[in-house]
């Protein structure tokens, strides 16, 4: 895996099914994001069967298979959508096409679990829930910054057990580096990637309601610039906001596509959580001029101060969750509103945004 590569980056845990073999299959369509890799590996290791794949572009078909063997190519979308063994659907489409995947998905049966953002327009999510309460089907979102990094992981469940107190407020970063060679032309189009706050701003406003405990909140401020990449008109490389939580946390953070060449990993990902009785930082993915590794938890409470690696300690539950939720009907691994209300600001948050200009 290389660590240079956001968009390709998929990480690995140990496997632990949730599921007896062959209990719970599913398929893939849409390959244009790399994120589907992580999202695959964690479906598997939980327990599930990759049984087919479809994506209209051969070259990346041919790249998926070499990694997913086991995964059948699909001459047609909806050879994935009538396969009458698949329980879900996962998919890493162009941003803006993700819901309507997922409006089909659910129509033949299946579950859903999209790459974010899953939506790019309010209409879409008014669309999603309408279906999602006719059909009792789930709908996930793969929120990987939180969900797939074992620090982040373990600040929430440091947070459940009382290690800070009540969260107050929280600081997040999600640097990102661009590659720009290797991105597709959509990368660059507004409407199909849905703006920077809307895009990797989805991760940071996930992360906080659930660090807050929070089950809605408003876009106070909210602004977006593109400050260096002046050859790409619809683009944005630089988003930051400011929110306050139904229980009164409060919450910024900062996204851009500006991450130095000299990192040793596609971004400096950190969040800072403050309680009422001390504060956890987490360093997601480096700690920069010291460890090239990541998962790095730091905590300060009344005991004192402690520093945490836990890289292969923590693993990845929500996947596992995840499955059974689809299995059992519960809404364990995340609500279904709370994915719709992160979905739902981080559009609000981009129509809101002030365009500074550069």
């Amino acid at each position: 895996m290389d660590k240079k590569d956001g968009m390709n980056y998929a990480p690995k845990g140990n496997k632990s099914s949730v599921v007896a073999e062959g209990e719970f299959k599913f398929g893939v369509i849409g390959l244009d994001h790399g994120h589907i890799y992580g999202m695959c590996n964690g479906l598997l290791e939980a327990g599930g069967e990759l049984v087919i794949v479809y994506d209209p572009d051969p070259g990346k078909l041919a790249s998926f298979q070499q990694k997913f063997p086991q995964a059948a190519i699909a001459a047609s979308e909806s050879e994935v959508l009538e396969h009458n063994e698949l329980q879900l659907i996962a998919s890493a489409a162009i941003p803006s096409e993700r819901c309507g995947i997922g409006l089909r998905a659910l129509d033949h049966g299946k579950h859903y679990f999209a790459d974010k953002p899953s939506f790019t327009t309010l209409g879409q999510i008014e669309l999603a829930e309408r279906k999602t309460a006719a059909t009792g089907l789930k709908w996930g979102v793969y929120f990987s910054e939180r969900l797939h990094v074992e620090g982040a992981v373990f600040a929430g469940q440091l947070i459940e057990d009382g290690a800070i107190g009540r969260v107050v407020h929280v600081i997040g970063t999600g640097p990102h580096r661009i590659n720009a060679p290797s991105r597709p032309d959509w990368f660059f189009e507004h409407d199909r990637y849905g703006g920077i706050l809307c895009d990797i701003g989805s991760h940071q406003i996930e992360q906080f309601l659930h660090y807050a405990g929070a089950k809605d909140a408003r876009v106070l401020h909210s602004k977006v610039a593109n400050y260096h990449f002046k050859q790409y008109k619809g683009f944005e490389d630089f988003g930051d906001a400011t929110l306050v939580a139904d229980n009164g946390a409060t919450f910024y953070f900062r996204v851009d596509w500006l991450t130095p060449e000299g990192l040793g990993t596609w971004g400096d990902g950190r969040v800072l959580i403050m309680g009422t009785n001390g504060y956890i930082e987490v360093r997601k993915y480096i700690d920069i001029a010291a460890r090239s590794t990541g998962n790095h938890v730091y905590l300060v409470n009344g005991q004192g101060e402690q520093h945490f690696e836990v890289t292969g300690k923590v693993g990845y539950p929500f996947f596992g969750a995840f499955i059974k939720d689809c299995i059992d009907g519960t809404d364990n691994a995340m609500t279904q509103t709370h994915i719709f209300t992160a979905s739902r600001l981080c559009i609000e948050a981009q129509l809101q945004a002030i365009v500074v200009e550069s």
